[in-house]
């Protein structure tokens, strides 16, 4: 019990951070030292938007994530089913949402 207590981390959650940031649009780049994840939102009709947060993590945080990401969906899906994403809605509302970008540039975003 007294090591569970040493691995414990206070983590402390400000007002304006628990309020969280709505995104359904992410570009994801990457360098040899870091990945850069910028969030933002599009909505229909609009033709411009802005990054309402970035993280960085380094190549082991990032592969972490997605392990931890990985676990999370599963643990979602054997409570509340399948999440099913719409591919077909995606093609009709010209891409837009998370989605794998092809042939990434990512000297763009400057990496170290």
């Amino acid at each position: 019990m007294n090591a569970q207590r040493q691995n414990q981390i206070n983590i402390q959650l400000g007002e304006k951070e628990a309020e969280g940031i709505y995104s359904n649009l992410a570009l994801i780049s990457h360098s040899p030292a870091e990945f850069i994840f910028d969030f933002t939102r599009v909505l229909p009709g609009v033709p411009k938007t802005k990054v309402y947060a970035r993280v960085i993590m380094t190549p082991q945080h990032a592969k972490s994530l997605l392990t931890a990401l990985q676990d999370n969906i599963q643990k979602f899906e054997e409570q509340f089913g399948e999440i099913k994403v719409a591919k077909e809605m995606n093609r009709h509302q010209n891409q837009i949402g998370f989605q794998p970008q092809k042939n990434q540039d990512s000297e763009e975003q400057g990496g170290s």
